[in-house]
C-alpha cells in the first residue's frame, strides 16, 4: 500500500510540476515542494521498512529529483520572466 502510495505521490509530483511550468504562479511552487518533501519521506520510508537495496533506490531518487527541480527551476525563470515583462 505504502509503495502504491508513493508511486502515486511521485507521479502527481511530476504532473503537478508539468502544470506548473505551463501555469507559473508563486502560490503554486509551494504545492510543487510539498509533494517534493512528501515523495522522498515515503520512498526514505519504503527504503527503511522494506531493506531495499539503497544504490538502486537512490539512483531512482536522483532520477526523480533532477526531472523535477529541472521543471522547477524552467518554472520558476518563466514565471520571472514574466513578472520582467509586465513591468
Amino acid at each position: 500500500m505504502l509503495l502504491l502510495t508513493h508511486i502515486v505521490i511521485a507521479l502527481s509530483s511530476i504532473l503537478y510540476t508539468t502544470y506548473l511550468f505551463i501555469f507559473p504562479t508563486q502560490k503554486k511552487f509551494y504545492v510543487s515542494y510539498a509533494l517534493i518533501g512528501s515523495t522522498l519521506v515515503s520512498g526514505t520510508i519504503l527504503v527503511i521498512s522494506t531493506h531495499s537495496p539503497l544504490l538502486s533506490s537512490c539512483e531512482a531518487g536522483l532520477a526523480y529529483l533532477g526531472v523535477v527541480f529541472s521543471g522547477l527551476i524552467a518554472a520558476r525563470y518563466r514565471l520571472a520572466h514574466a513578472h520582467t515583462r509586465s513591468e
